[in-house]
């Protein structure tokens, strides 16, 4: 398994697998609700990553074929001793290659790339009510730090 990174080539599987991760993630809070152009919307925003520093999509790829991708974003807290941090944004492997490994071996991959790029701590987030996704990070060495919360402004 490789994580290639992503170039313009490469938009539509970006946002065919952002999109199947972003409908499963409506089940879980109402304000994840996506809008009628989103894939318009989605291929604007990973056309901005291109040229974003901070950003880097990574197309999964095992035996030569996408299985998902990862995002992974680049920031600081230039106030704390553990300051410089990889945020995984975006994490999904297709349907029909879970549960085989692949996740863990791309948090194993990410963490790497933090390493190289001079981080000292990665971060993630997933919806509370995300079972799985939260059993996932705990196994891979993931704790939990922070809790956002939310507020629909009607």
């Amino acid at each position: 398994m490789e994580l290639v990174e992503a170039t313009a080539s490469d938009l539509d599987a970006l946002v065919e697998r952002w999109y199947s991760l972003s409908k499963a993630m409506e089940s879980y809070d109402e304000l994840n609700a996506l809008v009628a152009d989103v894939t318009e919307t989605a291929d604007s925003g990973f056309r901005a990553h291109l040229d974003d520093e901070a950003v880097t999509d990574y197309l999964v790829v095992h035996e030569g074929e996408t299985i998902g991708f990862v995002t992974l974003r680049e920031d600081s807290h230039p106030s704390r001793q553990y300051s410089q941090y990889l945020r995984i944004v975006n994490l999904a492997i297709d349907d029909e290659y879970r549960n085989r490994g692949h996740g863990t071996e791309i948090v194993e991959r990410v963490k790497d790339i933090a390493h190289d790029r001079g981080c000292d701590h990665l971060k993630v987030s997933c919806e509370w009510q995300n079972e799985g996704a939260r059993r996932f990070y705990r196994d891979t060495g993931f704790r939990p730090k922070q809790v956002d919360f939310a507020q629909p402004l009607d």
